[in-house]
């Protein structure tokens, strides 16, 4: 009877601990930063998925420069090479190698589209602008659902690391999460360079 007791009791204060240490808040947390993160995922692939239309598109410019096509193939092939699992949120190297694959991306596709710029014909081609209104609006969630993202990596990364809710993260060993950060931060924080001559 007496270590029924000693056992209901002990129950008792181990559920009241777990109420109060944050443990249901970690896994609202962990659940909205996956879910976030496949949001990042689904607009990655969307971009990847444009990018063998303009390329084919492109091609099209007889003219059009190889070198530049062939590095946004390249850092596409690559960006969609690096698996992604669930894991990868808790696996920093991963993480960065699949976000480096991606701004490898970014820049080759910026490149392709400031190259572009030079050939009339692609300019008049209402296929090519299509597909460019297209890609920068991928562009443009992809930036959405990073912030968001980011900002739910935040909140579960500041409940990681506020007292009492660490101690809870270190019993059941709750990483702190890696963000998404910006490579060329210097580049962004320069002023474009604007040129009004005639070419």
């Amino acid at each position: 009877m007496t270590s029924r007791f000693i056992k209901l009791v002990l129950t008792g204060c181990l559920l009241v601990l777990l109420s109060g240490c944050g443990y249901n808040e970690f896994q609202r947390l962990d659940e909205q930063t996956k879910a976030a993160w496949s949001e990042v995922l689904n607009q990655y692939q969307r971009r990847a998925d444009l990018v063998p239309n303009i390329v084919a598109t492109v091609k099209g410019e007889a003219a059009f420069e190889q070198d530049t096509l062939t590095r946004v193939v390249e850092a596409r092939a690559s960006a969609t090479s690096i698996k992604v699992t669930p894991e990868t949120l808790n696996d920093p190297a991963a993480f960065q190698r699949f976000q480096q694959a991606q701004s490898g991306l970014s820049s080759a596709l910026s490149r392709l589209l400031m190259v572009t710029e030079n050939y009339p014909n692609l300019k008049a081609n209402q296929g090519f602008q299509d597909l460019r209104v297209q890609l920068e609006g991928t562009e443009n969630r992809i930036a959405v659902a990073r912030n968001r993202y980011i900002q739910s990596v935040q909140q579960y990364n500041v409940l990681a690391r506020s007292f009492p809710n660490n101690l809870t993260a270190m019993v059941f060993s709750y990483q702190v999460k890696p963000s998404l950060a910006v490579e060329n931060e210097a580049q962004i924080s320069q002023p474009p360079s604007v040129n009004f001559e005639k070419k």
